[in-house]
């Protein structure tokens, strides 16, 4: 289900000569629907009536600029920082002004995922109603003088100090949920009982309608404006989501076989690296098996950890198949050829969107039956070509995927490469991809394994797409050859990549000339030689023998060792400096 609201708005300047209330809300544009909606209302305060001039560009200008700040700013963010500007406006007009100031108060709300952020200034208010819950939940608090004389005094608005404090909240959303942003010429003569019973109205304009309608009949003495959002669908999980439940949640304890959690019955203990704990559990409701990933009790308070955790849950939805449809589940009980029970996109493991009712931090993947190259190497046989050239096909495909979501793996190695029990080759781990959203702390990182990294990202460059196909080409060398192209390889090591790596077809003769050339290519010293694209490296091994790539040319020395030139130099000088001195002691004069 995409992302649907219904909004309803009205407004009344109810007994007041002139109405300084104002409000609206936005869709993302375009091409960047994930980003949700904002709407905001505020209400102007003045002494020259200017008041609504402050409430019209405060409302305009942070509607108009919000979708305009990067995406990878938090919604607390950006509404910080274009609400602050807005401020400065303000408060330097007022002092240019002097006597005829004008300030307003604000409520911000923006919608986003499965989640909203709510921004809130002076005595507007937002409040949340659900079926069910009776009364509306207020989510803001006015910030006015407690005293009944005084309840128009502000202790904070927009443009009344050079710098304004602004009220945060995050929640979670769910389908059905009514916001209603409303001024107090609204709420203020309106229980919250009856904005909940007038909120649920047929639709949401009508609503608004009600409520304004209602603050009138109740003899309000202000402006009376509502806005009313009534949530008819949700997107897929956005990453501030996942971010959110990081910080909210904790990870589970120690999990024994038998425990339940949330619905899942722990039946084994796969892996557990001392960072992480992999366990395989049963969905109790379904009886399908399911992979939960989890941090390990020792890591339980790292924010950085859970924070790569939350990018890794959102990364695998986003790579992976969307949301299943409402009844998924009941079907895959019932066995029915229902989406629920499709394995997600070809090339990685499908992600479970997190439950609501959510006790802890965990990530939930299907789970495959099957084995790793790594695994597959332990035997000790060497694999049939055939088989290495079906795996890199289906393998190119899916780092081509991954590479067109401006993702980079940055850990394409034998342990992460699974060929699962239907057959289909997926890509284990994101745990340290980039996507451009990650935190500094994990772009930071020197991931990956040293014996699979390119040469390029130990002379300090950053890893990119050609990283992953140079890694891939690494683990077809290794599966197919045996050994590794450049041996292994360590952080603290300084002779690196010394040699070209030794022809296949030299180490196995089954192996056929096109395949060796190509597998050469991929890890090329010089990056120049290698493949650009996972495409341009899918096309190659497609065509195979039918238009084989040449061999790739050996790396010059100085490329391969730069130091190489002064070495041969101060051999030669040695050379010249022992001759100069066996012919001076030596040779007749």
């Amino acid at each position: 289900m995409s992302f649907e609201v219904e909004i309803g708005y009205s407004s009344h300047r109810g007994p007041r000569p002139q109405n300084e209330d104002f409000a609206g809300a936005v869709h993302a544009p375009r091409g960047e629907e994930s980003r949700g909606l904002i709407a905001a209302i505020a209400d102007g305060v003045s002494s020259g009536g200017h008041g609504l001039e402050a409430a019209q560009t405060t409302v305009i200008g942070l509607l108009g600029d919000y979708f305009a700040t990067p995406d990878t700013w938090e919604p607390t963010v950006a509404m910080d920082r274009l609400i602050a500007a807005q401020n400065a406006w303000l408060a330097d007009h007022n002092r240019r002004r002097r006597q005829d100031s004008a300030m307003t108060t604000l409520t911000a709300l923006a919608l986003h995922g499965q989640s909203y952020t709510l921004a809130h200034v002076g005595d507007t208010r937002a409040w949340r109603v659900r079926q069910g819950e009776g009364a509306a939940m207020p989510l803001t608090v006015d910030h006015a003088l407690d005293h009944p004389d005084l309840r128009s005094r502000l202790t904070r608005a927009v443009g009344l100090d050079d710098h304004v404090r602004v009220d945060y909240m995050q929640g979670e959303l769910r389908v059905g949920d009514c916001f209603v942003l409303s001024t107090d010429g609204v709420h203020g003569v309106l229980k919250p009982a009856r904005v909940a019973e007038l909120a649920l109205a047929t639709n949401a304009q009508q609503a608004s309608d009600a409520l304004v309608d209602a603050a009138i009949a109740a003899g309000t003495r202000d402006n009376a404006t509502a806005l009313v959002i009534r949530v008819l669908g949700l997107d897929a999980r956005q990453l501030h989501d996942e971010l959110g439940d990081a910080r909210r949640l904790a990870p589970p304890a120690a999990l024994k076989v038998g425990e339940l959690l949330d619905g899942y019955q722990i039946t084994a203990l796969v892996a557990d690296t001392g960072v992480h704990r992999l366990y395989q559990a049963r969905d109790v409701q379904t009886r399908a098996l399911v992979a939960i990933k989890t941090l390990h009790p020792s890591r339980a308070s790292d924010p950085e950890e859970r924070a790569m955790l939350a990018h890794e849950a959102w990364l695998g939805q986003r790579v992976g198949a969307a949301r299943p449809p409402e009844g998924a589940r009941a079907a895959a009980r019932q066995g029915e050829g229902h989406p629920m029970n499709s394995r997600g996109e070809p090339g990685f493991v499908r992600v479970h969107p997190r439950a609501d009712e959510a006790s802890a931090l965990y990530t939930v993947f299907d789970w495959h039956g099957g084995r790793t190259i790594e695994q597959m190497r332990q035997g000790g046989a060497r694999p049939p070509v055939a088989q290495v050239v079906a795996a890199a096909v289906q393998i190119c495909k899916a780092l081509g995927r991954l590479h067109r979501h401006g993702v980079v793996h940055r850990d394409i190695k034998p342990g992460n490469l699974h060929l699962g029990d239907d057959g289909h080759w997926r890509i284990l781990d994101l745990g340290v991809a980039l996507s451009g959203r990650e935190g500094a702390a994990q772009r930071e990182l020197h991931a990956g394994t040293p014996s699979y990294m390119n040469p390029e990202q130990w002379e300090g460059a950053l890893p990119d797409a050609g990283s992953d196909l140079f890694a891939l080409g690494v683990v077809l060398y290794q599966w197919l050859g045996g050994r590794l192209p450049y041996g292994e390889i360590e952080p603290y090591q300084g002779a690196r990549y010394r040699r070209d790596p030794v022809a296949l077809s030299r180490i196995r003769p089954d192996v056929p000339i096109w395949l060796d050339h190509l597998v050469r290519k991929a890890v090329a010293r010089d990056p120049r030689q290698r493949f650009e694209t996972a495409e341009e490296m899918l096309l190659a091994l497609e065509r195979g023998a039918a238009r084989p790539i040449g061999a790739p040319g050996a790396t010059p020395l100085i490329r391969r060792d730069p130091a190489s030139l002064w070495k041969i130099a101060l051999a030669i000088s040695l050379l010249l400096n022992a001759l100069l001195v066996f012919w001076l002691l030596f040779l007749p004069r």
